[in-house]
Order: C-alpha cells, then structure tokens, then sequence
C-alpha cells in the first residue's frame, strides 16, 4: 500500500467516487481518502485490480465495473455510493488511457476511443457526480484528472495532450455552472508520474525515438528540477486537499505538481 503520511480523518464519513481507482494514480487517490476516513467506491474496468485493491482496504471500499464510456455504469457507481454513505461527496474522475504515435500515423477510430474515454468518460462522470450533489443540495466536490500535457504540447501524444487541455476547459465551464449550489470543480496536472501508464509511455517513446527504457527513462528524468519522479502520493494529497474546508473557495482551477517543471 502507498503510504499516506499526513493523513488524517478530514474525510470522516463522506462518500466517494474514484474513476480508474485500481492502479496508478487513482488507486494512490483512493488509498489517501481511506486513510483519511472516506468510504470509497473503486470504479474501474479492471475488476481484477480493483477487488484487489478493494480487500486490501477492507470495509472503506469496494470495487464497481465501470466503463467511463457508460453513463448508466457511472451512475451505478455513484448509486452505490450514496446507498452506502447517504449522499456522495466528492466525485474524482480519474479513468484515462494514452496512445503514443505521430499524428500522421493516428486513425479517426482511435481518436474517438481515446476522446471517449479521456474526455466524454470525465463529462459525463462529472455529469452523474453534479445531479446527485445538486439533488442533495449541501455542495460538494467534483476532481478532474488533466496533465501537464493539457498544458504543454508534446510528439507523439497529440491524441492525450488534446484530450487533457479539454478536461481543463470542461472543468472551468461546469465550475461556474454549479457553483450556486457549492459544488467545486477542479482539476489536476500531474507531471511525469510513475505509474503503469507511464511505463506505457517511455515504452512508446522509446520505440519511436529508438532508445532502451533505461536511455527514455534518463531522458524524462533529466526534464524534471525536483530531481526525482512524481509518486501518486503526491497528487493524492493535493486531491485531497482540495476537497477540504481549506480549499472551499478553489473552484476552476487547474493545480499542478510537477517537481518544478515548467511550464506544466
């Protein structure tokens, strides 16, 4: 299990959706609001993964198939949630995939898979996620997963940075939408983050640039001033945090941890 230092139970009985939860980021996200006191709901795909992220954390999770493609298996997801905490309290729309290849080597069908799931899969979780908090009327959290490269362009993943500069224009606008209700919306870039998608990413990079995993790998590395990797701890408390009285009056923002690389 990752470790949550600073954790505490400033999320005490709320309620919570985590797309994408089973690996990577997601699941450092839904470890974080277990250890601070949340009944989570890992909505993913990867039942497998989940279930057993799921039994690690006893109790204060359980796992949902949940294609994002699916309005009415997010939805189930967040059924789910308020059956078993009352009403749902933060929606974190995680779930994303990545697809290296020059633009000119992309097919339109992969395009709208990818936009499926990394733009349409994040509106209509933040959809379901709006209409239950609005019907519960006490405000609410809403946490969209961008990245760095929704900010800054880059080779070979014009289908991902396309994708993720959307989730940011998506959150700005619903933000404005829901905040007479209380519900703040947010999103999150993370930079270069170790995680299984990543290891997909210096996979493909290193295929396209020629370049063993190690060589791609020293390469990123050398990008970032902090001198190390992100770790999904360090989005998970920022997630977190922005979930909290402290950060009550933060919505359509777009937060950022990336060791100091800029300009994501």
């Amino acid at each position: 299990m990752l470790k949550t230092s600073g954790a505490g139970d400033q999320h005490r009985g709320k309620g919570v959706v985590v797309t994408g939860g089973a690996k990577g980021i997601g699941l450092g996200i839904v470890q974080r609001f277990v250890a601070e006191g949340a009944f989570v709901v890992i909505a993913d795909i990867d039942m497998d993964a989940a279930r057993l992220a799921a039994a690690e954390l006893g109790d204060s999770a359980v796992a949902v198939h949940t294609d994002v493609r699916d309005e009415a298996a997010l939805q189930n997801a967040v059924d789910v949630t308020v059956a078993r905490t009352g009403q749902l309290d933060v929606m974190v729309n995680n779930a994303g995939v990545i697809a290296v290849a020059p633009l000119i080597e992309t097919e339109a069908d992969q395009w709208v898979r990818l936009l499926d799931i990394n733009v349409v899969g994040v509106a209509m979780g933040s959809k379901v996620g709006a209409k239950q908090m609005i019907s519960q009327g006490v405000g609410g959290c809403i946490v969209n997963a961008s990245s760095g490269g929704g900010r800054h362009g880059v080779a070979n993943v014009s289908q991902y940075c396309a994708s993720k500069a959307a989730i940011i224009m998506l959150s700005q606008s619903l933000s404005q939408e829901v905040a007479q209700h209380k519900i703040r919306v947010n999103c999150y870039t993370p930079g270069h983050i170790m995680t299984p998608l990543w290891e997909d990413i210096i996979a493909g990079m290193g295929d396209k640039l020629g370049r063993t995993r190690d060589e791609t790998l020293q390469a990123f590395a050398e990008t970032i001033p902090w001198g190390r990797f992100g770790t999904p701890e360090d989005v998970a408390g920022t997630v977190s945090w922005l979930c909290t009285p402290d950060a009550e009056y933060i919505s359509g923002q777009c937060i950022a941890m990336n060791g100091a690389e800029l300009p994501w």
